[in-house]
């Protein structure tokens, strides 16, 4: 026998209801294990061997959870933090599990698309340097870039500091006279701490908003700020081919 869990977290892990709907469910006689009625919340199950239904329909175990959020701003990539909401006060209860974790971070003032997961192996994988997995972004920035600007970052930009950065790909949009701002991407395969905006620094010039409009194959799309999706199969095996893990 595998390690068990009480059978109202199961039907919460599974995101089947909540502790409390759970309750209701297994008390009111809708829920089976191996095929008998029980109606003990806490009732050990063994997730790796037993068969639990409710109102006759199969729950399958589903060990790792991978969500794709619009990340807003003021709130902070971290599980928890004593002064500032963090991405998962954006979950509903249903949703929500004690294991996950956001993979890589965005600062408290840029938005966009943030993996949020319990896999523990893809998560490191991810933000292994080893891997180059390319996070796009979509910025305001001061001034008005120039094409030396994208040859200098494609040729691999020296920061502030002296750190050496791989070569990115900048795109440069339109230019604002009035605001004198331009609007680019940008697509780098690192995550080094405050990336983008040192990038721009070193340029002479400031980030004004930043966005982050995909981060592997995951693409934002249509998913609006503070909301967040489940992964679809496909992405969830594309992410996995990212990382390196064959399946």
């Amino acid at each position: 026998m595998g390690k068990t869990m009480r059978l109202d977290k199961y039907l919460k892990d599974m995101r089947v209801a909540t502790r409390s709907q759970a309750h209701n469910l297994i008390q009111g006689g809708h829920v089976t294990v191996n095929g008998e009625c029980i109606k003990i919340a806490r009732h050990p199950v063994d997730p790796g061997l037993d068969e639990v239904s409710v109102g006759g329909q199969l729950v399958g175990w589903q060990q790792h959870w991978y969500f794709l959020m619009n990340k807003p701003v003021a709130v902070v990539t971290a599980t928890t933090d004593k002064d500032t909401p963090t991405v998962f006060s954006l979950f509903n209860q249903a949703d929500y599990r004690d294991d996950l974790f956001p993979v890589g971070r965005l600062d408290k003032d840029t938005t966009g698309a943030l993996l949020i997961t319990n896999d523990g192996d893809l998560g490191h994988r991810l933000t292994s340097p080893k891997h180059h997995v390319t996070k796009l972004y979509q910025a305001q920035v001061t001034g008005h870039l120039q094409t030396a600007d994208v040859e200098t970052v494609a040729a691999g930009i020296t920061l502030k500091d002296g750190t050496v950065v791989r070569p990115a790909e900048l795109t440069l949009g339109d230019y604002d006279v009035a605001l004198d701002q331009t609007t680019i991407t940008l697509a780098i395969t690192e995550g080094k701490y405050h990336q983008v905006k040192r990038m721009i620094a070193s340029l002479g010039q400031r980030v004004v908003q930043l966005e982050r409009v995909s981060f592997g194959p995951l693409i934002l799309g249509t998913l609006l700020p503070g909301h967040y999706r489940a992964l679809s199969e496909t992405e969830i095996t594309q992410l996995q081919k990212t990382a390196g893990i064959e399946k």
